[in-house]
């Protein structure tokens, strides 16, 4: 790519970002767009809708910016809980990271590698140079310049190392005070167990409590154990829908009755409310039906309360049965966390569905390089010509050059890449998970493995004399294998980075088709509903998304530092458009108390090695032996690092201390709250197709009967 060509995708995505700045600052400002831009706030009554027309409505303003700038951490904490303070701490993390990699890699790296002359540059004609010439690629074989890449490598890594123990330290540390200070957690007293014994003479019940009153009778509590609610959860939303129906058109009967001073309904409306109540009741009857014969669709999983978290602690980490797969204990989630469907799915169909979600990510990714072959030919234009002929005389114009090479590839891949957290979220929902949030740990790991093969190692390879394969069955050859391809496809990634990153910031905070969702039902909707959905954020997408943005800084870091400007604007964007979208947009769901962190610290090291691999090929291809030799202890004492992070912070996450539990438990002894919380956990974790519900006739003037009554089991 030459530099004209990059300056285009940025001045196009430059204007894309004003123009979506400035219609969200006015669009933010209309009455009716509430419920778009800060739906949280109005489902919290924390904003009321003004409906005063004022000229400053139509004119843009930043005032947004400083509101999402002001809040504390602390406010962050409160407002979005640890997992929405992690996700802006991979932000701020970031600045510290790539203000660093700015400071060496843009004042230091970037004159050394432009005053190279391993490629010929006319001043004259710097526009229509290749963007190699800002990279290391411009510096001649065997040049004592080189030293000074080396000692950046060595400075960066030390840099990310310090701010990675600094964050895992901090964070480790707010999510034992975030536990010291929470009110009694439902989950915290609890623990899952399956792989109850079948007694002939006992139910799964029964089982369980004789179990845990004779082996655990000082701390055990109650228990709840699941059934097979499928079939009954059905039930109850086709009723739910049913019900809706109902109550809208006898809402839209009472409006015609006013409107045409008339006394009954139209024939055909009448008739259809008829049918519809008797298609209702026949659902009670089903419903009954089916909660009569849960008894008998017990599933052997329960979920078992203790009076102390120190309590529920034992139960969880001592083998329960002499069996080691029977009375399987595990942490239990939040009640409002846990994903139900899959508790009722045998150990062989959680074993079957693991093997098929594995097989189908295997596919996705082989699908998946279709369109990135078509991408590097759209980057090299030569290849462009000669499969498509016919295009040459168009190619030959210079802005369709610039746009196709600057602009489109990335674009194209951000289209195909808009499907896959939505894909891999739902695969992830058939593996087994019991919670929303696992299901939604495991979709962000495969999201960032999959853009880091298919975004970053198959462009790499598919963009080079890589072509040569069996090259990669021999472990000494990749680093020399990286050396070659990854500097080669430096302008590729900075297009990116500009094109997917602002561009995709931008419109999270325009938030485009919830906008047209919003007008489509205010033109067109009879009736707005009641609930205001407020959604959760979407961690599987965004987390790896900024995380594939640090690789990428990280790698180009001494490659191609030019690219590390690019990635600094992106993050101090996303910091300050997702503190906003956190107080105004996401409600949170759950809370996994920081788990993202992990994450994202594994990810950084990953990033680091791959660094080192690259320079150590990148010295031997350069004749600089000693430098790559030296730069072999870096990616070990990296590892030895990762090691003693792993050791010394990832146990906190996993779970809590006894130090911690006995200490909270001492704290809320004497709390008479605690009796009526333990009053209510013994409730805490009942399916929520065994709650009771009401539906109701509305045809008179308020709800009179109830229609349909699930009753509590």
């Amino acid at each position: 790519m030459i530099l004209s060509a990059l300056l285009t995708s940025v001045g196009i995505n430059l204007g894309l970002c004003f123009l979506f700045f400035t219609l969200y600052s006015i669009l933010r400002k209309q009455p009716g767009n509430l419920t778009v831009y800060a739906p949280r706030l109005v489902s919290e009554r924390n904003l009321e809708q003004n409906t005063d027309f004022k000229l400053e409505r139509l004119l843009p303003s930043a005032g947004w910016i400083k509101r999402a700038w002001e809040p504390s951490e602390e406010d962050l904490l409160d407002n979005s809980g640890l997992d929405g303070m992690v996700f802006v701490r991979i932000f701020t993390f970031s600045l510290k990271v790539f203000g660093i990699a700015a400071i060496i890699g843009v004042l230091i790296l970037l004159p050394i590698n432009f005053m190279g002359n391993q490629l010929i540059i006319d001043f004259s004609d710097l526009p229509n140079k290749s963007l190699d010439s800002f990279s290391i690629s411009n510096i001649p074989n065997a040049m004592l310049r080189l030293w000074i890449h080396f000692c950046a490598a060595y400075v960066f890594t030390g840099a990310v190392c310090y701010l990675l123990y600094y964050e895992y330290k901090l964070i480790s540390s707010r999510r034992i005070a975030r536990f010291y200070s929470s009110e009694p957690q439902p989950q915290h007293f609890t623990i899952l167990v399956r792989g109850i014994p079948a007694s002939g003479a006992k139910s799964f019940s029964e089982s369980v409590d004789d179990f845990f009153r004779e082996y655990h009778p000082s701390t055990y509590l109650s228990h709840t154990v699941v059934h097979r609610t499928s079939r009954l959860q059905q039930l109850i939303n086709d009723a739910e829908k049913l019900y809706r129906t109902l109550a809208h058109m006898e809402t839209e009967g009472q409006t015609t009755e006013q409107r045409d001073d008339s006394v009954h309904l139209p024939g055909n409306r009448a008739h259809r409310l008829n049918k519809l109540e008797k298609r209702l009741e026949v659902l009670e009857v089903n419903m009954r039906k089916e909660q009569s014969s849960l008894f008998q669709k017990e599933v052997p999983a329960a979920f078992v309360s203790f009076k102390s978290r120190y309590g529920a602690a034992i139960a969880l980490h001592i083998q329960q049965g002499v069996n080691p797969t029977e009375w399987v204990t595990e942490p239990a989630p939040e009640p409002e966390d846990v994903y139900w469907p899959f508790f009722s799915a045998s150990y062989l169909k959680i074993w079957i569905c693991k093997l098929v979600v594995f097989v189908t990510c295997t596919v996705i990714t082989a699908l998946f390089l279709i369109p990135v072959v078509v991408v590097q030919g759209l980057t090299h234009l030569e290849q462009l010509e000669y499969w498509f002929p016919f295009l040459k005389s168009v190619l030959t114009i210079s802005f369709v050059s610039e746009v196709i090479t600057g602009y489109l590839p990335s674009l194209i891949l951000q289209l195909f890449l808009y499907f896959i957290p939505r894909i891999m979220k739902m695969l992830s929902s058939i593996q087994g998970y019991i919670s929303m949030s696992d299901i939604v740990r495991s979709a962000c790991n495969k999201v960032l493995w999959f853009t880091t093969w298919n975004i970053f190692f198959a462009n790499v390879l598919s963009g080079s004399v890589l072509y040569q394969v069996n090259l990669l069955l021999e472990p000494k050859e990749v680093p020399r294998i990286l050396a070659l391809g990854v500097p080669g496809q430096a302008s590729f990634f900075i297009s990116y980075v500009v094109t997917t990153g602002w561009t995709s910031l931008s419109s999270e905070l325009f938030q485009l088709v919830p906008l047209i969702c919003n007008y489509v039902r205010r033109m067109f909707a009879r009736k707005e509903g009641d609930d205001l959905a407020v959604t959760s954020f979407p961690y599987e997408s965004e987390i790896p998304r900024v995380l594939f943005f640090g690789l990428l800084g990280i790698t180009y870091f001494f490659l191609a530092p030019l690219i590390l400007p690019f990635v600094l604007i992106y993050f101090c964007m996303g910091y300050l458009i997702f503190r906003n979208q956190l107080f105004n947009v996401y409600s949170p769901k759950y809370d996994t108390g920081g788990k993202f962190w992990p994450i994202v610290h594994n990810s950084t090291i990953f990033s680091l090695v791959l660094m080192h691999i690259i320079a150590v090929g990148l010295f031997g291809l350069k004749n600089l032996p000693l430098a790559s030799s030296l730069m072999v202890p870096l990616p070990i004492l990296t590892l030895l690092f990762n090691e003693y992070c792993r050791r010394r912070f990832l146990p906190i996450f996993k779970v809590y201390a006894a130090e911690c539990l006995i200490k909270k438990d001492r704290e809320e002894q004497n709390d008479p709250r605690m009796t009526e919380f333990l009053d209510k956990l013994v409730t805490a974790y009942q399916d929520p197709a065994l709650r009771r519900s009401h539906y109701y006739r509305t045809g008179g003037d308020r709800p009179t009967s109830p229609l349909l009554q699930s009753d509590e089991i």
